[in-house]
């Protein structure tokens, strides 16, 4: 077949695969009677672009195996694959073949490396990488940034922000959604604030974690202020941002607004805007609103995911509506075709041992169809912690250990459950496990805002910059409540 032919054939190729269409593109890809590597290449990243991994697999290990040759753009698809599965292995296999081929100087090659092995959380190996690369553009940099910020290493990931030659928005908002994510949210918001002063346009994913930030440290002005940016600036937010919103709302005690948010949404075809709704409710104690809103979903023709029965049992289980939540339960798989997952079983253990339904709840426990995770034992320990179970609870607390070794909570419950049975030698032994495996309990932050910032508080704190006038206050304050307590006690006498 001539060149020209087999251009205009990979041209056609290419097309189907943009669009992803991929039957057409394998049944042309089969009758053409010559392919060259971009036929091939063309055929590895259709099939990873579209999630049909192992097919893309196979292509490129023929190609591989073919006497073609191969270029920078064989590995484009077999990278996406990497970051897609996050199979760490595969990721070390495709980099020692770039490497081999030497294809590492090419930027967007690398930065793909680079990016395979951050989703594997093995931030050495990319940092390692990313600082053998001659030459780094913002993509490799926000990259890396955004890595740290997922894996919790926020020190790291701020580091790097600093040092950043150029940054754009994804670069802020990688930072910012760190933040958010990692329960600093005062950190996210005012790393906002300098983004604006930077006169830097947020997109959608800036403003939806800022929001998540403003619901997380109760910051009703931010979110208000944030709300007006929306406003202002005659920005469009999607169905994340405006999901956002409600649930900024709804978090910071403004139900109502949420309310009227949801209600003035033009499109509601989009489940998270209805999952967002009832989790606000649930939050709020109107089971029976969460229960109607989930009625009328479905009656609008929506179709609930996973999401939206983990969210409508949890709304059945703190408004007592034990029967209702297991109908819920029940039709997850019979009437919608999903297959229930831990986070389901965990709702419903919660649902069922906040009633005092124990035997039901050792009943599904047992009949689950795979092994019990640490969501699943969590919820066990907490009811069990609730109605005062100990045997269950300590069985609970127990396997959670085994399953969580470093979290501080399974711990410290079961201590608490030993010392309430008089077991001081056992209670000793789980303190000595803490300390061999050098656990610490994480400390609580209550946090309140005041003349547009928001202050944490630790119990016993002593690093806040206005700790002499706080204490000062309690103290007359808790003089003030002696007062008042005796003067109660001498009415009640005379």
């Amino acid at each position: 077949m001539g060149a020209r032919n087999l251009f205009s054939f990979n041209g056609m190729l290419s097309g189907y695969a943009k669009l992803g269409m991929i039957k057409p593109a394998r049944k042309l890809f089969d009758q053409m009677p010559e392919r060259d590597v971009v036929s091939w290449n063309t055929m590895v990243i259709a099939y990873a672009q579209s999630g049909f991994f192992k097919e893309a697999l196979r292509f490129y290990k023929e190609l591989r195996n073919l006497c073609i040759g191969y270029n920078e753009f064989s590995f484009a698809g077999v990278l996406t694959v990497c970051v897609k599965l996050r199979e760490l292995q595969l990721t070390r296999q495709v980099h020692g073949q770039v490497f081999v081929s030497g294809f590492l100087s090419n930027l967007v090659i690398s930065s793909s490396v680079v990016d395979g092995y951050v989703k594997c959380g093995m931030m050495g190996e990319a940092r390692k990488l990313f600082d053998e690369m001659k030459v780094r553009d913002v993509l490799a940099w926000t990259t890396l940034v955004s890595g740290y910020a997922q894996w919790g290493d926020m020190e790291s990931a701020n580091d790097l922000f600093d040092r950043m030659p150029e940054k754009n928005p994804v670069s802020w908002t990688a930072l910012i959604s760190g933040y958010a994510r990692n329960g600093m949210g005062n950190k996210a918001l005012e790393l906002f604030t300098i983004m604006m002063m930077c006169r830097v346009r947020p997109d959608q994913f800036t403003f939806s974690s800022c929001l998540c930030a403003c619901a997380s440290v109760a910051s009703l002005t931010h979110g208000k202020q944030i709300h007006a940016c929306l406003i202002r600036t005659n920005f469009r937010p999607n169905m994340i941002v405006i999901s956002s919103l409600i649930d900024m709302y709804s978090k910071c005690g403004s139900l109502k607004v949420g309310k009227r948010i949801f209600n003035l949404t033009n499109n509601k075809q989009d489940p998270v805007l209805w999952n967002t709704m009832i989790s606000a409710l649930a939050q709020h104690g109107h089971g029976g609103e969460a229960v109607k809103m989930f009625d009328d979903m479905v009656k609008q023709g929506v179709k609930p995911d996973r999401t939206t029965f983990v969210v409508i049992v949890n709304a059945c289980s703190h408004s007592g509506l034990v029967q209702e939540g297991l109908r819920y339960f029940e039709c997850i798989s019979s009437d919608h075709g999903i297959i229930p997952d831990q986070q389901h079983y965990a709702c419903l253990i919660d649902l069922l041992g906040r009633a005092g339904c124990f035997d039901q709840l050792m009943n599904h426990l047992e009949k689950m169809p795979c092994k019990p995770d640490s969501r699943v034992w969590n919820a066990l320990l907490g009811v069990s912690r609730i109605h005062g179970n100990i045997e269950l609870g300590r069985k609970a607390a127990e396997q959670l250990i085994e399953l969580e070794p470093q979290s501080s909570v399974a711990y410290v419950l079961l201590s608490s459950i030993y010392g309430a049975l008089g077991k001081w030698e056992s209670v000793e032994k789980v303190r000595h496990l803490m300390n061999k495996r050098q656990v610490r309990k994480e400390v609580a932050l209550s946090c309140i805002e005041h003349e547009n910032k928001v202050h944490a508080f630790t119990v016993s704190d002593s690093l806040h910059p206005l700790k002499g006038a706080i204490y000062s206050i309690l103290d007359q304050l808790a003089g003030q409540m002696d007062e008042d307590g005796s003067l109660f006690e001498f009415e009640s006498r005379s």
